[in-house]
């Protein structure tokens, strides 16, 4: 299972870090994605980190301002998102799978196998 958490409102500028904890398998075989969908739109990939930790991929539109990493020891990954706009509002999801993602694919939802709950994350003044 896959439990994402740390949403809320912030005002624009800010920062807010979202969580991603997965219990059940060890998170460490796995890639995990960052989605998120905003009403009426379609889910968007937002950012993955591979199994290695080493490598990660992010969307043009967040590229610099956030920042995904891992904590294997915790099975925890984590978004830091930084210098928030409102375009940025949207419900967040966390998702994994064993296989490795490419720059080409790693914004791909059809290609994870398990998927969190959303936490919603909402820029306003």
């Amino acid at each position: 299972q896959l439990q994402a958490s740390g949403g809320g409102l912030v005002q624009p500028g800010g920062s807010l870090r979202l969580s991603c904890a997965v219990s059940g398998f060890t998170s460490d075989y796995y890639t995990i994605g960052w989605f998120r969908q905003a009403p009426g739109k379609e889910r968007e990939g937002v950012a993955c980190i591979q199994n290695s930790g080493s490598v990660t991929y992010y969307a043009d539109s967040v590229q610099g301002r956030f920042t995904v990493s891992r904590d294997n020891a915790k099975n925890t990954v984590y978004l830091q998102m930084n210098s928030l706009k409102p375009e940025d509002t949207a419900v967040y999801y966390c998702a994994a799978d064993r296989r490795p993602k490419r720059y080409s694919n790693y914004d791909d939802p059809s290609l994870y196998h398990y998927w969190g709950q959303g936490t919603l994350v909402t820029v306003s003044s």
